[in-house]
């Protein structure tokens, strides 16, 4: 027979787990927007369009399910519609898994959006960075040029995770690399190809310390602010860092972390890209995300939360929260 104490025992264990379940609960619901749509997405691509916010993730499984790519808009950073499967390898011949990465860039009244394909790990391998073209930004996406645009391993960096930087000039230019080297290209005005810089070079590295895979860059005030990715995508050291600069092209001297994990929200916050809203100082951190206590590498999911500068332009580290950030439509 049961004892009093017990029964007194077990009802305590009880009342404490169903406190955790509902402090777990409030934390994944009610007026939280983290993360900021359901489902596995990594390595996002945020961006204004017009009067919309877009996001560009990876679909996060194992590379021989990553065969397509989805998209994402909203009009308040709040609530999402989902267009499926933008782009895929039926369309995109040479790609056969893992597409990854997306960046995209509009002009000329056209959208093209920059993946990486195949996790190539040497030059004899088929595989590397591509390009999909349409013309709204929610796609269907057909393959531009029917090859990679970057194919090879230059100065050590693994064709993938690019981004396509707009300098104040108009120039194109490609950020992309792997393999902890990054590389800065000057882009052909129809993205056909690269352009080589007067010293005859076609791939410039511009790799700074630290760095391992996902840049990203913007310009605020008249500084270039270039940021990474830092650790390892699978473990909970993943990682933001940035450096300010006077040009595109550096010198990029590291000035230090802005987004890490957080033991209490969540590990392996890293790959992010940075969304400016028009006419404003307001900058939004989209990056990816592991649960506590997910263990599978590929379980990541995107969230949003708000970036801020100091006085002298350096930008404070952020805050990951499972609140996210209110509405903001774009006026």
């Amino acid at each position: 027979m049961m004892t009093i104490r017990k029964i007194s025992s077990l009802l305590l264990i009880s009342c404490f787990l169903v406190l955790f379940l509902n402090s777990t609960a409030q934390k994944r619901t009610g007026n939280n927007h983290n993360p900021v749509f359901e489902g596995w997405y990594a390595d996002p691509e945020g961006i204004v369009f017009g009067d919309e916010y877009w996001i560009y993730p990876t679909y996060s499984a194992p590379y021989n399910e990553q065969v397509f790519m989805d998209a994402f808009s909203s009009k308040d950073l709040v609530t999402w519609e989902k267009h499926e499967r933008i782009i895929d390898t039926t369309e995109v011949k040479w790609a056969w898994r893992a597409m990854w990465a997306p960046a995209i860039i509009e002009k000329d009244g056209k959208y093209f959006l920059f993946f990486a394909a195949n996790d190539i790990q040497s030059d004899e391998e088929e595989g590397g960075i591509g390009i999909g073209v349409a013309d709204t930004p929610g796609g269907p996406f057909k393959d531009y040029l029917g090859k990679p645009l970057i194919d090879k391993f230059y100065n050590g960096a693994q064709p993938i995770d690019q981004f396509v930087f707009h300098d104040k000039d108009g120039q194109y230019y490609m950020f992309y690399g792997g393999w902890r080297h990054c590389n800065i290209a000057k882009l052909k005005d129809d993205f056909t190809g690269f352009v080589p810089f007067e010293d005859g070079e076609t791939f410039k590295e511009v790799t700074p310390e630290g760095y391992v895979e996902g840049p990203f860059m913007f310009i605020r005030n008249g500084k270039y602010y270039f940021m990474w990715s830092e650790g390892g995508w699978t473990g909970p050291d993943y990682s933001v860092a940035y450096a300010i600069a006077d040009s595109p092209f550096g010198p990029f001297e590291r000035v230090g972390k802005i987004l890490k994990q957080d033991p209490d929200v969540a590990t392996g916050a890293g790959h992010h890209s940075v969304i400016h809203v028009p006419g404003t100082d307001e900058y939004y951190i989209v990056y990816h995300r592991r649960p506590l206590g997910e263990t599978d590498g590929n379980h990541r999911e995107t969230c949003i939360d708000r970036m801020y500068f100091d006085d002298e332009g350096f930008i404070k580290p952020v805050k990951i929260t499972f609140e996210g950030v209110k509405a903001r439509p774009i006026k």
